[in-house]
Formats: C-alpha cells, structure tokens, sequence
C-alpha cells in the first residue's frame, strides 16, 4: 500500500462516524415525518407532507420552529411525537441509541465509539462510556427536577393531568433547548411569573453547557482542575448572558411594546430571560416582532453564537468565538502563539474556528439570498429567520408559517445543517482532500 493510499484510508475511516451521524438524524427525522403525516397526529385532518417534514425536522435538530401551531394542530400523540423528537435530538442521536445498549448490558464497540465521539464533539473515544453514564444520569435528575417544580407553579393554574403534561413537555422541551410550547404563545403568559422563568433559565443554561462540562463539574474539583474546554465555555456563557442582558435591557428599556411599561424586576427579569433563550432555545416571554431593530440584530449574532460544544445547542458555540477572540489578540499584539489560563493554543485552532465561521456566515447568507428570491419579507426578517434554522433556535419575526414551499425547504436544510454542524456536514457529502505528496514552495499574498 502506497503511502498516498494509507493516508486516504485514514481520511476515509475518520470520515465514516460523520456520514453516519448525518444518515442518524435524516432517518430520525424521516421516522417523525411519518409518523406525523398520519391522521391520528393532527387535531383536525392530517398535516400535508411538508408541514410534516418541516415539524419533524425542527424537533429532531431541537430548533423550535414551526409552521403548524403544536398545540392547536397537533393531537396528544402529534405532540408527544415532537416530544420524543427532541429529547433524542437534543442529547445526540448516537449517545441515545447507545443509553438503550449500556441499559441492555451490551457492550459498546469501536465504530459505536466513533460515533459517540462525534455525536458529543469530544477530543478522543477514552472514556466515551462513562460520560454517556453520566449524561444518563444528568438527564433524570435535571429534568425530573424541572419537571418537580414546573408542576408545583401549573397546578394552581390547571387541572392536575394538564399541569403535569405541561411541565414534562416544557421541561424536556428547556433542558434540551428545543424551544416547542403548547401554551400557543411561547412563554408570553409568564412575562410577570419570576417562579416559571427562573426554573426555564436553569434548564436552558445547563442544557446548553455541554454534557462533558456538566461531567467535570460534578466531579470532586480536588481530583483535578477543570479542563481548559470547560474553563473556556464557563467563561464565555458568563459573558455573554451578562452582555446580553445589559444590552437588551438598554434596547428595549422606553419600548411600550415590550419592557417600557414592566416593572424594573420584571423588565430584568425578562431581559435575562430573553439573553439566555437567544441563544439556543427560541423560548420567549414578550413578542419577538415587537423588538426594535437594533435588538434583532443583537438576538441574531446571539443566535449565531449558539450554545457549547457537545450540548444541546447549536450555532457556531461559544468556545469558537473564544478562539477567534484570542487569534486576533495575538495577531495584534504580535505575539507568536495564542494563550489563554497560562496554556498555549496550537495556531490550527485558529483556522479550523475561522473556517467554521465562515462556511456557517456564508450559509446564512446564502439562504437569506434563496429566501429573498420567494418571499416578500423584510431583509431583516429573512435574516433572522435563517439564522434562527441554523443556530436551531427557534425564534421567529412571525413569518414561518407563512413561508412558501421552496423557503420551507430551504430551511429544513439549514436545520440539518445546523444540528449536526456545518463542518461535519461538508464532509458527510463528500467534501474530501487528499494528503499532500509534497509540499510546495512558500507564496506570498498581501492581505488587509
């Protein structure tokens, strides 16, 4: 075997875990898609094809967008349908088929591994089973507690079979940051209710941080010091829910239609609220076409920004920005290697984070161009809501349902896309490189 020829084995092996992680979530959502074309999972009729597909995909890349109203539209097995989407959406396809075979008492091989290892964005397969035991364990006891106190706040506002539905859906729906209601506004009905927003906050952040930041908290801090990954992502979800709180509390402070007439503790509060839901779940508490412009436009970089690596989440995450933050630090004071907590960054780093940017910006954009083309929307609102497809968020200006088909399916790709990645994506579809031969003679071009 020819040295050219073992590496492209290599590339190919390496490539196999992440072709098998997109085909995961397209058979996933292909399940749903059935299953919610049946009549028995809508109130009245039976949902058309697209809606279908459209409401499967958005549950299964836990986005929360939504052409159909869940709780009007859907029947109780529609929703528990989205419901079942979502929580194996959200804690990874491949890490939830793998729970069942750890319960089973089977043994987890080597490509089952791989794919855990990509399905939870960690650096190597070594310890891959006990942090799935973990993330087990995570999910029972957040969710459950959320669940626990949902229904202490629900019960004094419905029946007790209603008020339990309530909390196990909106729960599953926070921890996972899916952002699906069957309030049919959202969160709107609780601006006021501190109680219901606290517990929705807590579920969203800790679904939000990642599975193996969670791991490492809970581990006795004698063992070791916290990794730099997670020292990273505490720092960085620290700064920007601070940030976005302040920002969004100025913005919005004078408009009538949103926190101009709340109290300051509520005007906070919802402020708050709306800083950590931006990101990642597409929950709201006041009506996102009423925002001004500037604060659009501060939700969507949220919106990109997205959450962690190897959470619940999407967008570009947070440790990305960390690292793009660092390269241009280093560039401008012209230091030779990025560093951060007294640890020293490999200079690929960088490029694979710009990379990541850009391919995730020019697809925005791109699908903002498409849908342009059909629609009538504002540029803004198209923006928004293509952003809000591939951060997996869920907010919308209003303007989802109304969407043509060929925008509708735009952005059920751009869902895809953003749940598993766009770099996983790419070379799912074959965008592959050969390992050089040799290497060629230094060029030199002027940038800036």
């Amino acid at each position: 075997m020819t040295p050219e020829n073992t590496g492209n084995d290599r590339l190919r092996f390496s490539l196999a875990p992440v072709q098998a992680l997109v085909l995961s979530y397209i058979v996933v959502i292909l399940a749903g898609f059935i299953l919610l074309s049946l009549p028995a999972a809508a109130a009245q009729g039976r949902l058309s094809l697209l809606d279908a597909l459209f409401t499967s995909t958005s549950a299964t890349c836990v986005t929360g967008l939504t052409v159909v109203s869940t709780r009007d539209d859907l029947s109780f097995f529609g929703q528990l349908v989205v419901l079942a989407q979502f929580q194996i959406g959200g804690l990874g396809i491949m890490s939830f088929s793998t729970l069942f075979a750890l319960l089973l008492g089977k043994k987890i091989h080597l490509r089952g591994r791989l794919l855990i290892q990509e399905d939870l964005n960690q650096f190597s397969i070594s310890g891959l089973v006990r942090l799935l035991r973990y993330v087990l364990l995570f999910v029972l006891i957040i969710e459950s507690l959320g669940i626990i106190l949902l229904f202490s706040r629900f019960i004094s506002l419905y029946p007790v079979g209603t008020a339990f539905y309530k909390a196990v859906f909106h729960a599953v729906s926070a921890f996972n940051n899916a952002g699906f209601d069957v309030f049919g506004n959202s969160l709107e009905s609780f601006s006021n209710d501190f109680f219901v927003q606290l517990v929705m906050i807590a579920l969203i952040i800790l679904g939000g941080l990642g599975f193996a930041v969670l791991a490492e908290i809970v581990q006795p801090r004698s063992r070791k010091r916290f990794s730099l990954t997670t020292r990273l992502v505490l720092l960085m979800t620290g700064f920007l829910l601070l940030a976005g709180l302040f920002s969004i509390l100025s913005l919005e402070w004078n408009n009538p239609d949103t926190l101009g007439n709340l109290t300051l503790p509520e005007k906070i509060a919802n402020s708050f609220f709306l800083s950590v839901t931006s990101r990642t779940a597409g929950f709201n508490t006041i009506p996102t076409d009423s925002w001004r412009v500037s604060t659009l436009l501060l939700v969507i970089f949220l919106m990109f920004i997205g959450a962690s690596p190897g959470s619940t989440g999407g967008g570009v995450k947070t440790t990305t920005l960390a690292v793009l933050f660092l390269a241009m630090k280093t560039r401008i004071k012209g230091y030779d290697d990025m560093e951060i907590f007294n640890r020293r960054l490999d200079g690929g780093l960088a490029l694979k984070a710009f990379s990541l940017v850009t391919l995730a910006g020019f697809w925005i954009i791109s699908i903002t161009f498409f849908l342009s083309i059909f629609e009538n929307f504002s540029l803004l609102e198209m923006l928004f809501e293509a952003t809000s497809a591939f951060g997996t968020v869920g907010l919308s200006t209003g303007i989802t349902g109304d969407l043509s088909n060929p925008s509708k399916g735009a952005i059920i790709l751009t869902m895809l896309l953003g749940r598993v990645g766009p770099m996983s994506f790419a070379l799912a579809l074959g965008m592959r490189h050969s390992l050089p031969r040799r290497r060629l003679p230094e060029g030199k071009v002027v940038v800036g």
